[in-house]
């Protein structure tokens, strides 16, 4: 059974739920804004389902819900954010409207993120720059949940890298994968639903491959394509924790225990491509439309839904976690 909420009722239960855990009100808002449209673009995993990992680290520790993020200016085209031990949405927040208005002066500005629980849906920081006509990539990094070919045990976080670009009548083009093979709130969900991984998704405690779970949970996840996907683990571990001065994976603490923020870091680089010409949104959507044609799939390019639906288990746990 589900329940169909609007996007404002859904907006409203995720940040009372926030305040409740102990959000001040600028932070249960940037959470809920973020968590509603995880799903309402189809990535429910990071949605409402993730949301509940923040209420549990707002109790337990992990997150400081009045936490002041410090913002800095180390160069004209660079915005450096420590959330502080806060969430990652507040910084990026607060200078949406600096980072853009900068990527047009200057052509490219960069945003540094460090110090935060985890970014939740990485697809939501260029989605919003691309929204407002800028092409932009991002990288995050976290707690080491992926191990790689000759190592003993979980070195990287899943390490995603997304993008997106404005197209011309209609919602950007928004790419958004992580390193691993899969992202680790999937292995939770598979086993919740008790189904087996597909082979080559991770392994188990002792570093042998399984399809069980419950099993990969205990132990840890594989990069996709091998030694190219740790390659791009690696060059994302540099971008978003070497370069903002973030915990490396091997030293952040977990996001699902413990009394200590992860420390996660975020890069978000935004490019404005009107600088270079004015039709740079026509001439992708005509070259996507060709693509298509010629049978490619197209990532990512849906508008947001005007309602999502919740598995009513889940909406009952939100409300209970939002009660006063």
């Amino acid at each position: 059974m589900t329940r169909r909420l609007s996007l404002e009722e859904a907006t409203g239960l995720a940040a009372r739920a926030g305040r409740a855990a102990g959000l001040n009100e600028e932070a249960a808002l940037s959470l809920a804004r973020a968590t509603v449209s995880a799903d309402a673009h189809g990535k429910s995993a990071i949605g409402f389902g993730h949301l509940l990992d923040y209420l549990k680290a707002l109790r337990e520790g992990r997150i400081d819900g009045a936490a002041e993020p410090l913002i800095t200016s180390p160069a004209p085209a660079a915005i450096l954010c420590d959330a502080r031990g806060g969430i990652a949405q507040v910084g990026f927040d607060r200078v949406f409207d600096d980072l853009s208005r900068r990527a047009r002066t200057f052509g490219i500005t960069l945003f540094a993120g460090k110090g935060s629980y985890t970014t939740g849906e990485l697809g939501y920081y260029p989605r919003r720059l691309a929204e407002a006509g800028l092409v932009a990539l991002a990288a995050t990094s976290g707690p080491a949940l992926m191990t790689v070919a000759g190592a003993r045990k979980p070195v990287y976080c899943t390490n995603p890298l997304a993008f997106a670009a404005p197209v011309a009548d209609g919602p950007p083009l928004l790419i958004d994968q992580a390193s691993s093979a899969t992202a680790f709130v999937e292995l939770r969900r598979f086993a919740e639903r008790g189904e087996p991984l597909p082979a080559g998704w991770a392994v188990d405690a002792d570093g042998k491959p399984t399809t069980d779970p419950n099993a990969a949970l205990r132990g840890a996840l594989l990069a996709f394509g091998g030694a190219r996907g740790a390659n791009i683990a690696l060059m994302v571990e540099v971008m978003a924790a070497g370069l903002t001065g973030a915990n490396w994976a091997l030293d952040a603490p977990s996001f699902t225990c413990g009394d200590r923020s992860p420390g996660a870091g975020l890069t978000v680089v935004a490019i404005a491509p009107t600088l270079f010409g004015q039709d740079f949104a026509s001439r992708l959507k005509l070259e996507l439309d060709r693509l298509a044609r010629s049978g490619v799939h197209i990532p990512g390019r849906r508008a947001a839904a005007a309602a999502i639906e919740l598995p009513d288990a889940l909406v009952s746990e939100i409300e209970r976690a939002a009660a006063p």
